[in-house]
């Protein structure tokens, strides 16, 4: 299991809020399994966006010793350059285009499974390809294995945050919902007034049938007492 334990103290504050929506991505490891989530592939210019990169070990039981780097490809051109390392404790910026622009959100410490970065103030130039590559070393009894992982991410970079189709959804049934609701409720008035007043015009209809035998106990009552 991925956890989001000390999110907050690793984002910088002026980047939490709009990386709400991705705190799955914002982890470090915690005891138990692990899970790997994609990253995002859309980033809105001008506003900070998260790179997620999760591989986890096969064996959790076993220590690592695990080091992240991320290369950057722009669009339109073959080459990869290297933009950032993380050997735990440093993080490394080594690119001056990223330079004072990446901060590192993954994993705190040498077993690493979460390289997740954070990318601020996000240009149209930084669209293209990222690839996050861990060199892990597991440590296992009398000797030591390396073992490298390599993730990419095609990201785009829009004027504005597109609607998910899952929001425009959930927003035309919720206004379905209310029109709904409303309709019920008028038949719901309408079936109880006409109950009502069926009931009222019952009551009334069984007075008027007993009137004229009233009236008639009435007029014997009075017969008699004239004799």
């Amino acid at each position: 299991m991925i956890c989001a334990g000390g999110f907050w103290s690793m984002a910088p504050r002026k980047v939490q809020w709009p990386l709400v929506i991705v705190v799955s991505l914002l982890v470090r490891e915690c005891l138990g399994g692990c899970s790997e989530v994609d990253s995002l592939t859309e980033a809105v210019q001008g506003e900070p966006f998260v790179l997620g990169c999760i591989s986890c070990k096969k064996r959790g039981e076993v220590s690592a010793i695990t080091t992240v780097d991320w290369h950057f490809r722009p669009q339109g051109e073959e080459n990869f350059t290297h933009i950032f390392h993380y050997e735990h404790p440093s993080a490394d910026v080594m690119d001056d285009a990223f330079r004072g622009r990446l901060d590192w959100l993954g994993t705190r410490g040498e077993d690493i499974q979460a390289g997740t970065v954070a990318v601020r103030n996000v240009s149209y130039g930084d669209a293209g390809t990222y690839r996050c590559i861990f060199n892990r070393t597991l440590l296992l009894a009398g000797f030591r294995h390396q073992v490298s992982v390599e993730k990419e991410v095609e990201l785009s970079v829009v004027h504005a945050a597109k609607r998910e189709l899952a929001a425009v959804v959930s927003e035309m049934v919720m206004y379905v919902l209310i029109v709904f609701l409303q309709l019920w409720l008028i038949v719901v008035v309408v079936y109880c007034y006409k109950k009502v007043s069926d009931d009222m015009d019952a009551r009334e209809a069984r007075r008027a049938l007993k009137a004229p035998k009233e009236l008639l106990d009435c007029d014997g009552i009075k017969l008699e007492e004239a004799k």
